[in-house]
């Protein structure tokens, strides 16, 4: 996989249950926009969904007819048979990759322990087309994927192990993991990185604000060598800026509630918090200033 992808954000009900038609809509829209799919993500607020509800999730995309060479889930939990199901799920579903974190809870870990997690899994879901993605996010997880855990795992799973998100903010790791190996997608973070990731030799961005900036992103993937690039990028990372003014996920299910008139995307899960009415207001604004908007992002059902 390469290009740009989302963490697509998930909407819930008032009784704060996924929102699967909103949910496909919202995917449909990023789809349309060359952004591909990755559901489950940080910004999904997968880790406070039960298994079972990103299992129907991951169905009803199916069910849909989302493309799955556009998807890649995020299928990890602690508990790494948890992690099994939901990965075999997504490879018998078509999914072209699989974004999977360390387990998190416990901290300290060794690199041995965390080669055994990702082992233990690819061993039970025992698939020829399994594609993994590592998902490296020290600032969240504080459990950090090392140059040699990543060594280590392609010299026991090549051709599985495809590729990593860096969401660690340092664009030296990024380079460094670019620079060290080769046949691995290495996916920048933030989209603040995107343009330096194309010219080193990365596959693209899985970025937060691809969910209500995708065409602008696409844009500075699809034209990484124009001669006006630098000004491309500068413009994307001052709005990715803007928004990270205020708390991203909030933020962002607000502005997906701004774009579409329905202020029920701006519901988030404990421990999370929605943005108060002053605060839709300040980033009402703030979109407003810039022309912002989502073409094409309307109300209307999956």
């Amino acid at each position: 996989m390469k290009g740009v992808l989302s963490p697509v954000v998930t909407p819930f009900d008032a009784t704060l249950n996924p929102d699967t038609a909103a949910w496909i809509a919202h995917c449909r829209w990023l789809l349309s926009q060359d952004c591909g799919l990755a559901i489950f993500g940080t910004n999904s607020e997968a880790n406070s969904l039960a298994v079972a509800e990103r299992r129907s999730l991951l169905d009803a995309a199916f069910e849909a007819g989302l493309d799955p060479a556009r998807m890649m889930p995020g299928t990890a939990s602690s508990a790494f048979p948890e992690t099994v199901e939901l990965t075999r799920a997504a490879v018998e579903g078509g999914a072209a990759g699989v974004l999977m974190l360390p387990p998190f809870y416990y901290k300290g870990v060794s690199d041995d322990g965390l080669f055994a997690y990702y082992s233990e899994v690819i061993q039970r879901v025992s698939d020829a087309r399994l594609r993994v993605y590592l998902y490296h996010i020290p600032p969240v997880a504080q459990v950090p994927i090392s140059l040699a855990l990543i060594e280590r795992l392609l010299k026991a799973y090549p051709g599985t192990i495809a590729g990593i998100k860096d969401s660690s903010g340092d664009w030296d790791n990024t380079k460094a993991m670019i620079e060290t190996f080769d046949n691995f997608a290495v996916f920048a973070g933030s989209e603040a990185f995107l343009l330096d990731t194309l010219r080193a030799g990365g596959a693209g961005c899985i970025s937060a604000t691809a969910n209500i900036n995708p065409a602008a992103i696409q844009d500075v993937y699809a034209n990484w060598q124009a001669d006006d690039a630098d000004q491309r990028q500068e413009a994307i990372t001052a709005f990715r800026k803007a928004v990270a003014a205020y708390p991203m996920i909030p933020a962002l299910k607000a502005t997906v509630g701004i774009a579409t008139g329905d202020r029920g995307w701006e519901r988030v899960r404990p421990p999370l918090i929605s943005l108060d009415d002053d605060t839709v207001a300040s980033l009402s604004r703030m979109l407003e200033s810039r022309s912002f908007g989502m073409p094409g992002r309307s109300r209307v059902a999956a």
